[in-house]
């Protein structure tokens, strides 16, 4: 009988995020608590990034974070060593675990599905109980995670323990275009890569029809493309072009180094944002107008003083007021949504009381709300 499993657990990265920040505070805030909260094994294929939010939630909230790669341990990590004595065999416990019984943190046992039994076995005590026998008890402060890839994924994965997985609250983590464009502008990742996977979504994760063996598009690959973009700069276009497939494959490679001809636009978006006698030039294809509207919405807050983020915003405005209403309003939400897409009332304030706003909302407006009621 095939396996069906159920998503009406699927979260993006924002609500794991979210769900595990309320699990670290709840236990800060009632450490007797931390063996009733329940621990998360997070479910989902490779390059989601999975542990790099949980190494996140623990940045955010200034606590440590312990990264267990299980399948690159042995069973005497997790236990401890035996150690023969003149009274019997002492264990040494790994000095990874935490020990200062005031501390906070999240431990992730991560690559769980692909270790195996001994290694889960070893794991089972120190995730059901928090506890290794009499040696070690796991500080109250200290939230436990686990994650790892599912079987259909082709990534190696065996299946866990029935009673070590109903110990865990499971959530499968999915791609979202969305939640992924939300993190990347707030995380230097460039206009170009931003603006092909809004234009082209299906390419932020894809698995089918590509060779897993090597390179292929997702989350965590157009991050590195990003990168290495960074790092190569203006060198050699073959050498970019074989870098790039080499993240994330032929197919997408393609397509993306198709699109990054228009990134010669971006210089003069910044030009037409910032010199207001410089012609606003606004073409036809959509491909090229996603492009500008990136670019737009990456330049606009990246002002070095205020004189120039003012500069900015009355370029985007003047911008804005050539665009068809579904592109100016794209920009115009891009431009306010921070962090875990909520709107950011800083940069609200700054537009909506900008003296060109009555004017946009004259043209725009209507297209706005349509968007707000959906």
């Amino acid at each position: 009988m095939e396996e069906v499993i159920d998503m009406h657990n699927r979260v993006n990265g924002f609500e794991l995020k979210h769900l595990v920040s309320r699990n670290v505070e709840a236990i800060a805030e009632h450490p007797e608590t931390a063996g009733l909260i329940p621990p998360i094994m997070v479910w989902g294929a490779p390059g989601l990034g999975k542990s790099s939010i949980l190494r996140q939630v623990a940045k955010d909230l200034g606590v440590g974070f312990i990264d267990v790669r299980l399948a690159q341990r042995e069973p005497v990590d997790i236990r401890g060593l035996p150690v023969p004595g003149e009274d019997g065999v002492k264990w040494l416990v790994s000095s990874d675990w935490p020990r200062d019984m005031n501390s906070r943190g999240i431990i992730l046992f991560d690559e769980i599905t692909a270790a195996d039994r001994s290694l889960q076995v070893a794991a089972y005590e120190f995730i059901l109980d928090r506890r290794l026998g009499e040696l070690y008890t796991v500080p109250n402060g200290w939230y436990i995670c686990a994650a790892g890839n599912r079987t259909e994924d082709r990534a190696v994965a065996t299946t866990i323990s029935s009673a070590l997985a109903n110990r865990f609250m499971h959530l499968e983590l999915g791609e979202d275009v969305e939640s992924w464009l939300s993190w990347a502008r707030s995380h230097e990742i460039r206009p170009e890569v931003m603006a092909f996977i809004r234009f082209s979504p299906q390419t932020l994760f894809r698995q089918k029809n590509e060779n897993l063996e090597r390179g292929w598009p997702s989350p965590r690959a157009w991050e590195r493309v990003s990168r290495m973009l960074d790092i190569l700069k203006d060198d050699d276009e073959s050498l970019i072009r074989k870098t790039v497939y080499g993240l994330v494959g032929n197919r997408a490679g393609v397509e993306f180094m198709e699109f990054r001809k228009l990134s010669a636009s971006f210089g003069d978006v910044r030009m037409m944002m910032t010199n207001p006698k410089a012609p606003v030039v606004i073409p036809e294809r959509a491909d090229t107008r996603y492009a500008i509207v990136t670019a737009m919405t990456y330049f606009l807050w990246r002002g070095r003083d205020k004189s120039e983020e003012a500069t900015l915003i009355d370029g985007f405005y003047r911008l804005c007021m050539k665009l068809p209403s579904d592109f100016a309003t794209m920009a115009m939400m891009d431009a306010i949504i921070g962090e875990a897409q909520k709107p950011d009332k800083l940069k609200m304030e700054k537009l909506f009381q900008h003296k060109s706003f009555k004017e946009w909302s004259a043209k725009h407006g209507k297209e706005l709300r349509k968007r707000i009621k959906l």
